[in-house]
């Protein structure tokens, strides 16, 4: 733990892992365990979105850091809290990773290489042929609307380097609900640089989608999503970032 803390306040080394987990003791120890055994380097953060499990204990004795939060604030409101907790140590590289286990450990470096490289400043780990025909009818609709340009829009396997980790840290965008769409404007809207990257994704083989649960919970994304698009997140103008290079 010290020698991660003082590797991020150089701002070198091992990037923070943060996943966002409400009710996955299921799956958790797997997950954490599974990154440790692949980068044991790596801090890994599981920001506990007031479970009522034992997701916390469990992802502590698997060797996370456990950040429990009070409030449920939902997947993007978990992300925001690590993304702070990466930023006021130090860090210059962020990685997000669900707690289903559809991630796998082994591409972290596929996503960090262009950022390390230059090339990005945002990485998404993409996997379109993943999804059902309706989800990607879901995927055209949105592109359509934002005009963004990337094949997996709602996948949650990023890194962010510290330009974007102090972007997405800002109060506004404290004010995002569902993370996939309106993070990614926001950091256009500043001009950070965001490249895909083809990654494998497992299946999720307990609990549900927190997008795709139900018609409902589909129902409700959409519209939301939808009015972060008409209301043009991301087209003002916010006081620019100093882009790290």
């Amino acid at each position: 733990m010290s020698q991660i803390s003082s590797v991020c306040a150089s701002g070198e080394g091992s990037p923070i892992i943060v996943i966002p987990a409400r009710n996955e003791e299921k799956t958790i120890r797997t997950v954490v365990q599974g990154i440790k055994s692949i980068q044991p380097r790596d801090e890994v953060v599981v920001v506990d979105d007031a479970s009522t499990d034992a997701t916390a204990s469990t992802a502590q004795a698997a060797g996370a850091t456990v950040l429990s939060l009070v409030l449920r604030l939902g997947a993007w409101g978990a992300i925001q809290t690590g993304i702070r907790y990466a930023l006021d140590k130090g860090c210059q590289t962020v990685i997000t990773m669900d707690a289903d286990g559809q991630h796998e450990p082994a591409y972290v470096n596929a996503l960090l290489q262009p950022i390390l490289t230059g090339q990005a400043d945002v990485v998404i780990g993409a996997c379109p042929d993943r999804v059902s025909r309706a989800r990607r009818c879901a995927w055209s609709y949105f592109r359509l609307l934002t005009g963004l340009k990337l094949e997996d829009i709602t996948s949650g396997f990023r890194a962010y380097n510290l330009t974007a980790i102090k972007i997405l840290a800002s109060a506004e965008a404290s004010l995002i609900d569902y993370q996939d769409v309106g993070v990614l404007l926001i950091l256009r809207r500043q001009g950070l640089r965001t490249v895909e990257v083809q990654v494998p994704m497992g299946v999720r083989t307990t609990g549900v989608s927190r997008v795709f649960s139900s018609w409902w919970v589909v129902a409700n994304y959409m519209l939301q999503t939808s009015l972060l698009c008409i209301a043009r997140v991301g087209s003002g103008k916010l006081p620019k970032v100093h882009r790290n290079t």
